[in-house]
């Protein structure tokens, strides 16, 4: 069977947009995270290469997201796939932060200054943003403020951080620069499922950044947690759980394992990743950590987000990077206008990864987008909906029709009606179309089913490197 990077097994959504008869057994609950769409591997080299300043004229600049990718990690997870290298010798740090510098200079240029760009929202992302050293961050704020034109203090700031990088000089830069949620990725507190999941970490440390951040005081902490991970037990489960809870995080994060190609766990056949009986084990424990955190004060954002009831808003859920206009910085980052995605290439393997690190650093003509996709009419109506849908909230069809001039079920007739005869569709809110509970365990699946036929054929033909 051919995986492609994104999770998938192709042909697995062979039935999106066919009008499928819903009687016949729903598809495997795992199949790939929809976080954007079109998913990265449906990007190819554009020719000719557009400039920016094309692409971003007449784009609204009113409420722009800013993303900073930084691809560097002390070790690799075994479950990552991940846009990411292991250290940064030689300076390459350095020479990575002029790159960023030069790119950010060349995207404030394009945007102009016929409207001069607002920002609703900022993330530094990875990679793990805080491999850098504390100077390094600062310096990446001044990049961010002085290139873009972003007050970084003033929206909602998110930073991604791991337990042996969270030291207390780089959280006190990140919290002076107004970093509104720094989000940990724990994974387990149980140290032998770390181990297993190729993230070898001491409960100790952890329990050390835990308390580091909160001394910090950033006003969101969000602990990412795993299940699935081999000798992981309801009892297990319910332990990490609980010791997540004791610090009473604004939010959680609950990740099914997947196994993907040419990742630490992917290096090795595991007959787990075509094994149903394992899909029904993290089905299980999805369902058991879901009710857990709902009995103890959080709300269900999405399938994987849960947010405490009395958390400060943070704008924009985690769904924002769907939105149009957003400028990405970094050789990992997506930009989006309302016509075209672009990033630079792509890749899972560590040869792949630091030769195209190595070309970003060295690139002085950031002027044009290099790999995208277009976006018609239909990819921009199946992403609207896929951005909401996927959403405890739902969709609202005035939302929807007030953007497109059409209905959701004019558009979709065949995906939603398999959805609501598998019960996945709640159809309790006349105008809302919203998952029900056993449609949002089933996110994974859901997604790949409003795929359109040329984005999953791009998808099945990308060669994993």
């Amino acid at each position: 069977m051919t995986v492609t990077s994104a999770g998938a097994p192709t042909g697995a959504s062979a039935t999106a947009g066919t009008g499928a008869d819903a009687s016949v057994a729903p598809p495997r609950p795992y199949q790939s995270y929809t976080y954007a769409y079109p998913h990265k591997t449906a990007y190819r080299p554009l020719a000719p290469q557009p400039r920016l300043a094309d692409l971003w004229a007449g784009e609204s600049r009113q409420a722009l997201s800013l993303y900073l990718h930084i691809p560097f990690c002390e070790i690799r997870c075994g479950f990552c796939n991940l846009f990411t290298r292991i250290g940064a010798p030689d300076g390459l740090t350095g020479r990575y932060l002029d790159a960023v510098q030069r790119q950010a200079a060349a995207v404030r240029e394009a945007l102009g200054d016929a409207e001069p760009p607002r920002f609703a929202n900022a993330a530094f992302g990875g990679g793990t943003p805080t491999y850098l050293e504390a100077a390094e961050l600062a310096r990446l704020c001044d990049i961010a403020e002085r290139e873009t034109g972003v007050d970084l203090r003033a929206v909602p700031l998110s930073v991604e951080a791991s337990p042996s990088t969270a030291t207390a000089d780089r959280l006190a830069v990140l919290a002076e620069r107004g970093t509104t949620r720094l989000s940990l990725g724990v994974q387990s507190f149980v140290e032998e499922e770390s181990r297993a999941a190729v993230r070898p970490q001491r409960r100790a440390e952890v329990e050390s950044a835990l308390a580091r951040i909160r001394e910090a005081a950033v006003p969101v902490l969000n602990i990412d947690l795993i299940y699935g991970i081999d000798g992981q037990t309801a009892v297990s489960w319910r332990y990490s759980l609980d010791a997540a809870l004791a610090w009473r995080p604004e939010e959680i994060y609950l990740y099914p394992l997947y196994i993907r190609p040419l990742t630490g766990l992917g290096r090795h056949t595991d007959a787990r990743a075509a094994d149903r009986e394992w899909d029904e084990l993290r089905l299980r424990r999805y369902r058991e950590g879901r009710d857990h955190l709902l009995s103890n004060g959080y709300e269900q954002v999405s399938m994987r987000m849960f947010r405490r009831t009395d958390a400060p808003p943070q704008g924009p859920d985690d769904y924002a990077c769907q939105t149009d206009g957003m400028i990405g910085l970094g050789c990992g980052a997506r930009s989006y206008t309302s016509r075209l995605h672009y990033s630079f290439d792509y890749a899972v393997s560590m040869r792949e990864i630091r030769g195209i690190i190595d070309d970003y650093t060295a690139t002085e003509d950031f002027s044009r987008a290099l790999h995208g996709r277009w976006v018609d009419e239909d990819e921009a109506r199946r992403r609207h909906l896929l951005q909401s849908l996927l959403q405890a909230a739902g969709l609202p069809v005035t939302d929807y029709r007030l953007r497109f001039g059409a209905e959701p079920y004019d558009d979709f007739p065949a995906e939603l009606d398999t959805l609501a005869a598998r019960g996945w569709l709640d159809g309790t809110r006349p105008g809302l179309l919203r998952l029900s509970p056993e449609g949002l365990a089933h996110s994974d699946a859901i997604g790949p089913e409003f795929f359109s036929p040329a984005v999953r054929a791009a998808m099945a033909a990308y060669e994993t490197k």
